[in-house]
């Protein structure tokens, strides 16, 4: 029971978006700069460092993009819960009749209205929590999300980074190296489309194609430019 529960604290939707956005930029972006670099040098240890590189710039950039995309969310929520506050302590009358829409929109009985309404707003921290819900569609966040979401971030992109690059450590000669790669990352992207598509409730072999499809269109893309450039 304890482990079922672990599992369903792992498996939040949130964590699964930081997943999502760090894989799908760690298998395209290095795939795309390995096969632009594969048009334009003759050994694979420069593919690689540079791949490298680009990883750890890349994953930090990744994981400090979601740092600060969690801290907006957070501040944005507490300016919202201030107006709020603010709002039910100087308008209380218009407060009540949002509140008094938006319960008549789920349906309540107009002769039970009155009732429901004084309940939600007898308290004002339940009433700006209420309004907070369910007028604007914003959760409390949760301590250490911004935290939580740039290391997930930064190391699904690492791990999505690798990928790519893998077959540069064993193959020597670039085109070679490329052709490894293709056949690897398109697997992965493919594989990791399926699973994204699972559970995101979408049809799965369609997910696969289109991860697969980006990526190869976005290493097409860099290894026709670095030959036409070179």
């Amino acid at each position: 029971m304890a482990m079922q529960k672990a599992k369903r604290k792992w498996w939040t939707p949130e964590r699964i978006r930081d997943i999502v956005i760090g894989m799908s930029d760690g298998l395209t972006v290095p795939f795309a700069l390995a096969a632009g670099l594969t048009g334009a040098v003759s050994t694979s240890k420069l593919i690689v460092t540079a791949g490298l590189a680009e990883i750890a710039a890349g994953s930090i950039a990744m994981g400090l993009g979601g740092f600060l995309a969690v801290r907006s969310d957070h501040e944005y929520y507490l300016s919202t819960r201030e107006d709020e506050h603010r709002s039910v302590r100087e308008i209380p009358e218009e407060e009540r009749d949002e509140v008094r829409q938006l319960v008549e929109e789920w349906g309540v009985d107009e002769a039970h209205l009155p009732m429901v309404v004084e309940s939600i707003t007898r308290d004002h921290e339940q009433w700006v929590n209420f309004m907070l819900r369910h007028e604007f569609g914003l959760e409390a966040p949760r301590p250490g999300r911004a935290l939580s979401s740039s290391v997930t971030i930064g190391g699904s992109y690492i791990v999505g980074g690798l990928i790519p690059l893998l077959p540069y450590f064993f193959i020597h000669h670039p085109l070679r190296g490329l052709w490894a790669s293709v056949i690897l990352t398109g697997l992965a992207l493919f594989i990791f489309g399926i699973i994204k598509s699972r559970l995101t409730r979408t049809r799965p072999f369609r997910g696969g194609v289109s991860m697969a499809a980006i990526g190869g269109c976005a290493a097409a893309v860099a290894f026709l430019a670095a030959r036409f450039i070179s």
